[in-house]
């Protein structure tokens, strides 16, 4: 009877290119499920009025209005005391064993509070289905995004409303991850994907902060830094010409320098000038 349950949750985790596909699916396996328990007459009340509004338009099925963000809140707060509720039932049959195998009414329990488990985590899992696919499918029917600029502060439309002299972003467009636009339209439906962020301390500090970006390093450090990268090259230019002066008071270098001048007298001596050159003796 849970077999569509955990196939819909299997399909959840699935990840495809065609993620449109894979939600409908899901969908419709969900769907099954709640068939089967309607069919049977194992929905409670509160769950028989959530199927026959989803049945009634799935497109637009909503645990709460999307546009109330303290209804929101309470429903959710509610469905997870309830959740916590089913889950404790389930442990207390689970753990005992003994008396499951004697009393076949414990037993009748325990299959029905996990089927109710199952149908509340259903109903949840509907409500996100729905919201992502209308994301997915807002996304695949958007226009194409034309190409970006290459000055992010848009030159071309100079003296317009988006012209901007600053060359490092604001910190709303640091949240929002260089989209623009609103997150959520009228009736509360997200309109891009976007990520919430535990960062108001980090929001807190930047509000007074200086319209560009201050300097990490110092000069010398930067130097430095460049140094121990390898990126100065040393060497080169007039200094590479000047022999170094050879101290003549050191006669081992002394006598280094006197086998190396001898050793290229003798080699110039037995490849004298054009000896190489056969093609060209007159």
């Amino acid at each position: 009877m849970t077999l569509e349950y955990h196939l819909a949750e299997l399909l959840q985790r699935v990840s495809t290119p065609d993620r449109e596909a894979v939600l409908k699916r899901a969908l419709e396996e969900y769907e099954k499920y709640l068939m089967r328990l309607d069919e049977y007459l194992l929905l409670s009340g509160g769950d028989k009025k959530l199927f026959e509004q989803y049945m009634a338009n799935p497109t637009s099925f909503t645990l709460a209005p999307a546009n109330d963000a303290a209804a929101r809140r309470e429903i959710k707060v509610t469905r997870f005391r309830e959740e916590k509720e089913l889950k404790q039932k389930l442990e207390y049959f689970s753990q005992n064993e003994a008396r499951l195998q004697s009393d076949d009414y414990d037993t009748r329990s325990l299959y029905l509070a996990e089927l109710q488990l199952y149908t509340h985590q259903t109903f949840q899992a509907l409500d996100l289905l729905i919201q992502e696919l209308s994301i997915v499918s807002a996304m695949r029917n958007a226009p194409p995004r034309p190409p970006p600029s290459d000055d992010p502060r848009q030159r071309s439309n100079i003296g317009g409303l988006n012209y901007s002299d600053r060359l490092d972003p604001s910190m709303s467009q640091l949240l929002r991850g260089g989209r623009g636009g609103p997150i959520l339209n009228s009736k509360g439906k997200p309109m891009q994907p976007f990520t919430l962020l535990g960062r108001r301390a980090e929001m807190q500090q930047g509000v007074f902060r200086p319209g560009h970006n201050l300097p990490t390093m110092t000069i010398e450090e930067y130097l430095d830094e460049e140094h121990r990268r390898g990126n100065v090259i040393e060497g080169g230019g007039e200094k590479s010409g000047i022999k170094p002066q050879v101290d003549e008071d050191d006669h081992n270098i002394a006598d280094q320098e006197t086998m190396k001048a001898r050793n290229w007298d003798e080699y110039t001596e037995a490849n004298p000038k054009g000896a190489g050159n056969t093609l060209n003796r007159g």
